[in-house]
């Protein structure tokens, strides 16, 4: 899945990260958008402590990947994303909400195990 918000972010990027996204296959990419029920769910997670105002935008792919049910969030952000204490705060909010849990994984961890798979 690639959300409007990770096009945005690219846009600030040196050449050789943007280009990245172009090696996706176009039948392996599902654009997804940011609507009202992803900002609501980010600012729950800020009103509710997970993250403050200043990572918002971390709060919002959080939120775009739960509500679209991806399998996986793949982030190197280990400060607000990759970080277990903040995961576990993100799927106690998204149990109570009546959403899946999100499984937040390292791109390096995806790629071991479908390497070893």
């Amino acid at each position: 899945m690639l959300s409007d918000l990770t096009l945005q972010e690219l846009e600030l990027a040196k050449d050789e990260i943007r280009s990245k996204v172009n090696e996706i296959p176009d039948e392996n990419r599902i654009a997804i958008g940011v609507g009202d029920e992803a900002i609501q769910l980010a600012e729950t997670y800020i009103s509710e402590g997970a993250l403050t105002n200043r990572s918002y935008n971390d709060a919002l792919h959080i939120a775009l990947a739960t509500i679209n049910n991806s399998d996986v969030l793949a982030s190197w952000n280990f400060k607000h994303i990759v970080n277990l204490a903040r995961i576990r705060l993100y799927n106690s909010i998204n149990f109570r909400l009546g959403y899946k849990m999100i499984e937040i994984r390292t791109p390096r961890e995806i790629l071991k195990s479908n390497d070893n798979g």
